[in-house]
């Protein structure tokens, strides 16, 4: 996947979300076509429920995460009112970057198809799977 550029300043919140849409295109279609009614929310932190909930040291440690019912656990019978959504932490994401020195989209992209598994109802092992096909497929 080509880059959107090479950044050397942190992007903005409407940047990350610009990354965040060419990341989700070049999603395999198989996946993308299952979570067409997700939406994808760039934060900068998650919020303190979350880091309560989730047990984090600190708003660094969630890249990403995904809030709803996972594909295996819907029931027709049972709808869920709440959108499902998958929120990317902006600020830990460009944390990360800066750490690793890895292309910031390549990293957006890989979050993303972390949090699409989450909506499936993936392990981590089939996530990195997953991951390892799209990187192929780029």
């Amino acid at each position: 996947m080509a880059s959107l550029r090479r950044f050397t300043n942190a992007p903005t919140l409407t940047e990350m979300e610009t990354i965040a849409a060419r990341a989700f295109d070049t999603i395999p279609d198989e996946l993308r076509r299952h979570v067409a009614n997700v939406v994808i929310q760039i934060e900068d932190f998650p919020d303190e429920d979350t880091e309560r909930e989730m047990n984090l040291e600190s708003p660094f440690d969630l890249l990403g995460l995904y809030r709803g019912i996972g594909m295996p656990f819907q029931s027709v019978t049972s709808p869920h009112p709440e959108p499902e959504l998958i929120f990317l932490y902006r600020r830990p994401i460009l944390d990360y970057w800066c750490e690793t020195g890895e292309d910031l989209t390549h990293i957006v992209r890989h979050v993303l198809i972390h949090e699409i598994g989450h909506h499936f109802g993936f392990s981590d092992e089939d996530m990195e799977a997953l991951e390892a096909q799209a990187d192929e497929e780029e």
